[in-house]
Formats: C-alpha cells, structure tokens, sequence
C-alpha cells in the first residue's frame, strides 16, 4: 500500500527551532515527528511512502535516504513551488494509480491506517476524510433567559467540534479535478467536490491525535510520544 506525507511546510508557528532544521524532523523522544509517522504507516501495512517536501528538503532526504532501515521503500518528491495540500500530490500522479492515504506531516497519531483505508475502498467515494472530535473547555457559564427572566444555566460547557484531522484516502480518479503544479489546498477540494456534487466519505477515528502546530503542542508531542509510542514498541 502507499502513502504520501506532506512534509513541505515552512513550520512558521514553531520558530526558531525550524529555522535550524524542518518541522517533521524535530525530536520527540528519540526520534523525529516524521520517522514515527513511517514506522506507523508500516505497522498497518504501507510499505511504499512518498515525502512531499519544500522547505529544508536535502535534510529530510539525507536523514531518511531510500527507507530501507524502516522496512520501506521511500520516494523523495520536491515542489519547486508552492503547492498547498493537495497540489503536491501532482507531481506524483504517474505512480499513484491505486487508493493511497495522505497525510499531513505534523501529526502525532496512534491510528489504525488499515482500518481507514479498508473504510474507504468500500465506500462510494474518490475521497475519504478522517475526523476528530475535538473537546475544548468553555471558561463562562452559559445563560438561557426568556424575557427579563432566567430560565436555567449552564455552567461552563464544554465545546465539541468536529475537525479535519489531517488524514485522507485518495483514489486515483480525483486526479481529474485537481489542477496540476498549481497551488490547491483541501479546502478547494471539499469545496469544488461539492460544488460537482461528488460523494465525499467521513472517517471518524477515536485513538490519539495531535496537530503539533505551536511550541505548547510540541511540548504535549513529548509526553504523549511516552505514553502512546514507546509502549508499542516495547510490546513488538
């Protein structure tokens, strides 16, 4: 099975330790964002992976070379240009011809990638979404009121949205409505999809996720790297 992973971002938000090395190669634990997320991606069986890179490529293609130390086959791809998050794939097309998962390449996830992929090759769609329920505490009470008159309260809600995670699987047909070498993000896709009226499939997953978009979120990625990582390494 393949996989591409989008590790071509600039990792703005988490200066300056990006501006010494890419956001997907820094530690966490042992070992870096991106390392975890191959050896994850061959636990469920993808065992050819394509890195998506811009930013800093030659550090990403020097410390992962042709994949064989992780049990794959690793694929080096280089946008000369931006290209959001749907564009790089592109320049991929000719070797994607089957389903293949995408993801982003700063999450820290404990997933079952198989179990997503075999949702999606039996469901009637060129794209399958993954979502995470996300629970953020709400600091004021809410007040209900009819008139002049309270009605009831409720004391500091908790707020549940319903998020993209990150995580998709493609098939090969939806490469006929996303322009090639041109900047195209996964918002224009949903959007242009339901604009065409295309059947767009949802993914729930309930393991660990996180998005490790600030220093506060690479701080979590280090405790949470011990908590969900190192166990299954030690189990295998």
């Amino acid at each position: 099975m393949k996989a591409v992973i989008l590790a071509g971002g600039l990792g703005t938000r988490l200066r300056p330790f990006t501006e010494i090395i890419p956001k997907p190669l820094l530690p966490i634990g042992e070992k870096a964002v991106l390392e975890v997320q191959i050896e994850q991606l061959k636990k469920y069986g993808f065992d050819e992976i394509f890195l998506a890179t811009n930013y800093k490529s030659e550090y990403i293609q020097n410390y992962f070379g042709d994949g064989s130390k992780y049990g794959v086959k690793l694929h080096i791809s280089k946008e000369s240009k931006k290209l959001g998050t749907v564009g790089p794939i592109t320049l991929l097309k000719e070797k994607l011809t089957e389903p293949f998962l995408v993801m982003n390449g700063d999450i820290l996830t404990s997933m079952n990638y198989e179990k997503l992929f075999n949702f999606a090759l039996n469901i009637d769609s060129d794209l399958t979404v993954t979502v995470k329920e996300i629970i953020t505490p709400f600091q004021f009470g809410n007040i209900f009121y009819e008139g002049d008159y309270v009605t009831g309260i409720q004391e500091k809600p908790n707020i549940r949205t319903e998020i993209l995670a990150g995580i998709y699987i493609y098939k090969p047909k939806i490469f006929e409505i996303i322009p090639e070498n041109e900047s195209f993000s996964m918002d224009h896709l949903i959007n242009k999809m339901i604009d065409l009226k295309l059947p767009i499939a949802k993914y729930e997953m309930h393991e660990y996720w996180l998005d490790i978009g600030s220093e506060d979120d690479y701080k979590k990625a280090q405790e949470a790297y011990k908590n969900n990582f190192t166990i299954d390494e030690n189990n295998e």
